[in-house]
């Protein structure tokens, strides 16, 4: 088999399973590991995959923002244990930046029903209706900025002069697409300034909460590098998919 077709059947596996690890594509293909990590750099570097130690994910890309509602009720177990992880890192007195997005607004929802005493800082619009409907120790200050009921959020430059005002003592990040080789990415601009202005405004750890379904897709527009951010809090299958890949912030594994 020549490389191109054996690089075209990876591809096809990939996209069956995710994921694919050198040793077991070495004894399918009845070739050396040399050869098959040779063929995965090929593809890395055509963008068609992200490699790690010992094999590779599936690297897709994501050009239009998914519908809120649907995107919502996808994942709900995984993400609500995400958010329950995400609350007990904080502490009472602690600064927190949450940007927009359905696991960030159960995020919000863990820290609001924690009763510690804690500052969030949001363009999630979702967590007014919380503030609404949950008794609160917290201090809730909205960003301001436009308007999008797509995300149900508010989000651009001038969010970024209210953030330009605080010093975050922790920061919790939803994110459209994550890659190791691409960093945090959107397919909304406005929302890559938003939530880069968050980060950096951010003086203790920067946690992205994703889900498995996040990783390794990349969108139109670049929020910040991977290494920019200092932890990931995800699923049991989104830990499995970043186990042994290098240069990776810490992995937290929410379950």
């Amino acid at each position: 088999m020549i490389p191109a077709q054996r690089q075209k059947q990876i591809i096809s596996m990939i996209n069956q399973d995710g994921n694919v690890q050198v040793s077991s594509l070495a004894k399918a293909f009845g070739v050396s590991e040399l050869t098959i990590r040779r063929d995965l750099k090929v593809l890395s570097d055509s963008g068609l995959l992200e490699r790690k130690f010992g094999g590779a994910i599936l690297e897709r890309s994501l050009s239009q923002e998914p519908e809120y509602s649907k995107k919502a009720s996808e994942f709900m177990a995984e993400k609500k244990a995400i958010a329950r992880m995400a609350s007990l890192l904080v502490e009472d007195g602690d600064t927190v930046c949450v940007n927009s997005g359905s696991t960030t607004a159960c995020v919000i929802q863990a820290l609001i029903a924690s009763l510690k005493k804690i500052t969030i800082i949001t363009n999630n619009i979702d967590a007014i209706t919380m503030a609404m409907k949950t008794p609160m120790a917290c201090t809730l200050i909205f960003t301001g900025g436009i308007y999008r009921e797509r995300s149900r959020s508010v989000s651009g430059p001038m969010s970024a002069l209210v953030l330009d005002n605080i010093w975050a003592s922790k920061s919790f990040i939803g994110v459209d697409g994550f890659s190791l080789k691409h960093g945090l990415t959107t397919p909304i601009y406005e929302e890559a300034i938003t939530t880069r202005t968050m980060i950096e405004r951010t003086s203790g750890m920067v946690y992205v909460v994703a889900t498995a379904n996040k990783l390794g897709v990349v969108s139109n527009y670049k929020t910040v590098d991977a290494q920019s951010v200092d932890a990931i809090i995800t699923d049991r299958s989104g830990a499995a998919l970043l186990e042994g890949k290098e240069g990776l912030p810490e992995v937290i594994m929410a379950d």
